[in-house]
């Protein structure tokens, strides 16, 4: 099974031959890979706002933002305008879940960035607004 998901993975990417080779070297990816795969169709990564002021994206609590296991946007799940400057904010959390999963371990069980803050202060110290997401893998709805 290993093997024909990191055929497909390969296939998706475009690896060559070669490149495919050194994909399999050290195992670490593999399994990434293999995890991930199995993870994705029971799980999304979901980054709500708990907190928002003065968002000049018209950001404000409640709103989602769903990515698959990969990071990637579901965006008919998304705001129709999402703030390069929070969505960046989301590459930690992301890449902490990743590893959790990768690692075979429980991917909400991490320490830091349950939460995380757009980098903007707000107006009251010298920004210009500010907006909180909570950050938590959930299972797919069917």
């Amino acid at each position: 099974m290993t093997d024909d998901i990191v055929e497909e993975y390969g296939k998706r990417v475009q690896y060559s031959d070669e490149e495919l080779k050194t994909f399999r070297e050290n195992g670490h990816r593999v399994r990434h890979v293999e995890r991930l795969s199995e993870a994705a169709s029971h799980y999304s990564i979901v980054a709500e706002v708990v907190a928002a002021r003065n968002c000049n994206s018209g950001h404000s609590p409640g709103q989602r933002f769903v990515l698959d296991m990969d990071g990637n946007f579901i965006t008919k799940l998304c705001p129709k305008r999402m703030c390069v400057y929070l969505v960046s904010q989301l590459t930690i959390p992301v890449a902490l879940v990743n590893e959790r999963l990768s690692e075979g371990l429980a991917p909400n069980d991490f320490h830091f960035m349950r939460q995380v803050r757009c980098p903007d202060t707000g107006v009251d110290c010298l920004g210009y607004g500010e907006v909180m997401l909570k950050v938590e893998v959930v299972p797919r709805q069917k």
